[in-house]
Formats: structure tokens, C-alpha cells, sequence
């Protein structure tokens, strides 16, 4: 290692790292890694890939490593990852989850299924590419190449890799809890989610939170003929679509007014203006009439909350029956914004059901796979560290990144914020149209070729002091 260097060198090494092929062999080689830790019983891989992939990685950059079980049975294990400069330095977190969604190996139609990497033109296919094997691949990367140009960072280091975030983080919350001394640091800076565009570098600060649920409609035991008995009995989805009907109106507005969030603080409103979602190729079209009215669409996905049934059944629907079914099921979810009383989401919903004549739909529980689930959470856009990170982002790409108050998806930003009291700030390094838990997912070569100077240039500037006074 050198004893000096410059920024450009850093980002020059940056650069050279992706163009050298040497990415894609280091993604290509962690892929392989079946890590589902929503499979039962498959803590081995989950093991593996932090013994065999991270923990070498992290000790040649001088580390040190710490591993934590999981203190849920079944539960992914956690790594720690530490260097130690200074005792007067800032201490930045980072993050990444070396767990993946299910592989859903027969449904892939791009290379060669999930666990190999296959390169299409700018995209890049296997499980894991997007979320988020790709994204701390990154950012392990640029931590690197400032180490090989400066022969330090000038900051301490932290970073945690877990490997459940796919299942909801369990045990996570309990091991930050049990070692917060461990776990401290003066900000949080992570990659996860998609940029608002595929060419935009963006800054999130925060998280949805998602609170998933079953409306049962339980009429009676069996099915009964709909000619000898429709208009006599009542139909259980009928009933169900319209207690849906609602809590939700035709063009998606939410119809409970406990479910609406509180008002949107200037500085998030400021932040949103003249964001424009482009979600890349093939994405979906947005749908301009669809959700609160009066809303833009970058204010609809990163400021409002809305409802979506997942899922929903009655009857036989792949071979059905003249029978009016005995019940009807729907999996419901709201994904709601910093500020909304979560607390209140069933109960609002219970109390809104029976005013409106709906006290025969049960509530259920939220299922076992969604019990780790996520609060909502943000740090306020108009933040010192977020002027630093977004000062730093605009010397590197020349133009301003977006700053957006929110992902719309959810992860366990809460637990930096809320736990450890840290501004948390993610820096994404995917697009939205990349197939994460779907078949197919992928990254762009594009995209990730922006995203390592993005990441060796702020790492560069915390280094060099360009950080918040401390309080």
C-alpha cells in the first residue's frame, strides 16, 4: 500500500476494478452461493458465504471479523466487520445481507438459472445481482481501492453483513440490542433498493414500513349448489370485495383516514421536486390515475402510503364448481410512511369494517414468514451528514444526485435510526425494473460502473475530513 495518493487515483482504481473483469469474478463466485434464507434448514450456505467470502475479504483490508449467531432458532447468522483508526475519527456503519429470496430456479428464462452469472449485453443475470450481493460487493470494492491508493481510510469502519434480511431480519434487533457498543457509529451509510432512475445516482433516507394481513370472509362448512341456492345464502366473495371496496377506492385512494400519513415536512417536500421515476426497459407503465389524487408520482411512491391485495381466493379458481364457496380469503398489505401510527393500522381497520357493516370479515394474523417485518423510518433531508454525502456524490457524478425521503420498499433502517440513533442514508446501486425476487434478476454493467466512483470518492472525502462537526 501507498502512504499517499489522490481522490482520482482512488476512483481511478475504482474503475479499473469494474473494466478489468474483476467484479463480475467476485460477484460471479458469491452468486454461487444458494443463500435462501427463506428455505427451512438451509442455515449451511448461509454460514458459508460469510466464512468463505466475506470474512477473507474483510480481514485483507485489515478487519477485524466477528461473527454472531442467531438468537431466533432457524435464523441466519450475522457478521461485524471493524477497522480501527482512530479514537478522534467518525465511525461510519455500512451494510449488506448476503441472503437471497427463494432461487425459483425452474422459472428463469435468462442464462443459465440463479446461481450462475450470465451476462446479456448491459445486464448481468443471477440471484442475488440486484439484492444485494451486487450492492456490497460494491462498496467492500471501494472501501478497498481508498485503502490501496491512501494506505488508509481516515475514518473507522464498520460493516454489517447479514444474512436474513430476505426473512424479515429476524434476530437482527436482538443482537443490535444485546451489543450496542459494538454496533456504534456516528452515521449509517448503506446500499439497498433501486435509483430513481437507471443513470441517477440517488440518496434514500428512510423506509417504508409494511404491515401485512388476511381479511377472512368464513361463511358456513362447504360449498353449496348456485342453483339451488344462490340468492338464499350469501356469497363470501362478494362480501370480501366489497369490505376491499371500502378500505380502498376504484383508482387505489385509501379510504381509511387513520391510515393516511401526517403532513409532509418541507424538506421532504423540497427534496421531491422535479424527481421523475424512470424505472429502465421493460418496467411497467405508470399508471397516472392510479392512487392519492394530487400526488406526483415520485410523492405517491416516496411520501404517501398505499394499500394492495397480494393475493386473494374463493373457491376453486383453476377448476371451478356451480357452488357458492364457504369462504374467501385476501392477503393484504399497507405500506406506510415515517409518521403513521402503526399501532393503529388493525384497529383502525377493525373499527372502519364495522362501521361499515363488514363484522363478519376476520382480521387475521400476520403470517409467519412476514413476522420479522420493518417499521417505517427517515432521516430528514435537510441533516448534516446528508449534505455531506450529497456534496460529496455531486463532486464525483458533476450534476446533483437525487435525494429522495424514502424507499418504497421496506428493510430494517429503523434499527439504525431508531435503535442506534444513527442518520441512516442508503445509496442504491440497482434499478427498478432489475427482477430482484422475481426470476430473472439482474444487474446493469452501467449502472454499477457509476456506482463504484460514487462510492470510492465519498469514501475518499469522510477520509479527508469532509464529515459534520461532531455536537
Amino acid at each position: 500500500m501507498t502512504q499517499s495518493g489522490t481522490r482520482d487515483g482512488a476512483i481511478a482504481r475504482a474503475l479499473d476494478y469494474f473494466d478489468s473483469g474483476a467484479f463480475l469474478e467476485d460477484l460471479g463466485r458469491r452468486v454461487t452461493y444458494a443463500t435462501e434464507s427463506q428455505k427451512p434448514g438451509n442455515l449451511e450456505p448461509l454460514h458459508g458465504y460469510l466464512d468463505t467470502e466475506m470474512v477473507p475479504a474483510f480481514e485483507a483490508m485489515g478487519f477485524t471479523c466477528r461473527k454472531y449467531d442467531n438468537p431466533l432458532a432457524g435464523g441466519g447468522p450475522f457478521l461485524l466487520a471493524e477497522r480501527r483508526e482512530g479514537d478522534t475519527l467518525p465511525t461510519v456503519l455500512g451494510y449488506g445481507h448476503g441472503d437471497v429470496i427463494l432461487g425459483l430456479d425452474e422459472q428463469w428464462s435468462k442464462g443459465a438459472g440463479p446461481w450462475t452469472l450470465a451476462e446479456d449485453g448491459d445486464r448481468v443475470y443471477g440471484r442475488g445481482t440486484a439484492d444485494n450481493k451486487g450492492q456490497h460487493t460494491i462498496n467492500m470494492a471501494a472501501t478497498r481501492c481508498v485503502l490501496e491508493e491512501r494506505g488508509r481510510l481516515g475514518y473507522n469502519a464498520k460493516f454489517l453483513i447479514e444474512m436474513g434480511e430476505e426473512n424479515g431480519s429476524l434476530g437482527l434487533r436482538e443482537v443490535i440490542s444485546d451489543n450496542r457498543d459494538a454496533f456504534a457509529a456516528d452515521v449509517f451509510i448503506g446500499s439497498d433498493g433501486p435509483r430513481v432512475s437507471p443513470m441517477r445516482p440517488t440518496l434514500t433516507l428512510g423506509a417504508r414500513g409494511a404491515e401485512n394481513f388476511d381479511l377472512l370472509v368464513n361463511l358456513r362448512e362447504g360449498g353449496h349448489h348456485s342453483g339451488n341456492w344462490g340468492g338464499l345464502i350469501a356469497d363470501p366473495a362478494t362480501i370480501l370485495a366489497h369490505a376491499i371496496a371500502s378500505i380502498v377506492g376504484p383508482k387505489g385512494e385509501i379510504r381509511v383516514p387513520e391510515w393516511l400519513p401526517p403532513p409532509t415536512p418541507d424538506a421532504v417536500k423540497a427534496a421531491l421536486q422535479g424527481i421523475e421515476i424512470e424505472a429502465g426497459p421493460n418496467a411497467p407503465a405508470i399508471d397516472p390515475d392510479w392512487g392519492q389524487p394530487g400526488l406526483t408520482p415520485a410523492e405517491k411512491v416516496y411520501s404517501w402510503n398505499s394499500f394492495a391485495v397480494l393475493a386473494m381466493k374463493s373457491g376453486n379458481p383453476d377448476n371451478p364448481v356451480n357452488a357458492i364457496a364457504p369462504w374467501a380469503k385476501a392477503h393484504c398489505q399497507l405500506r406506510y410512511f415515517a409518521g403513521t401510527d402503526a399501532a393503529a393500522i388493525l384497529p383502525a381497520l377493525r373499527r372502519h369494517l364495522d362501521d361499515n357493516g363488514f363484522d363478519m370479515v376476520e382480521i387475521g394474523a400476520m403470517p409467519a414468514e412476514n413476522a420479522g417485518g420493518f417499521a417505517a423510518s427517515r432521516t430528514e433531508p435537510d441533516h448534516p451528514w446528508v449534505d455531506a454525502v450529497r456534496h460529496s456524490m455531486e463532486r464525483t457524478i458533476g450534476a446533483p444526485p437525487a435525494v429522495i425521503p424514502s424507499m418504497g420498499g421496506s428493510i430494517c433502517n429503523d434499527l439504525f435510526t431508531d435503535l442506534l440513533g444513527l442518520p441512516a442514508i442508503w445509496i442504491p446501486h440497482s434499478y427498478a425494473a432489475c427482477s430482484q425476487h422475481a426470476p430473472d434478476e439482474h444487474i446493469l454493467k452501467s449502472v454499477t460502473r457509476t456506482a463504484l466512483p460514487v462510492m470510492a470518492g465519498l469514501y475518499w472525502d469522510i477520509g479527508d475530513g469532509h464529515v459534520p462537526k461532531a455536537a
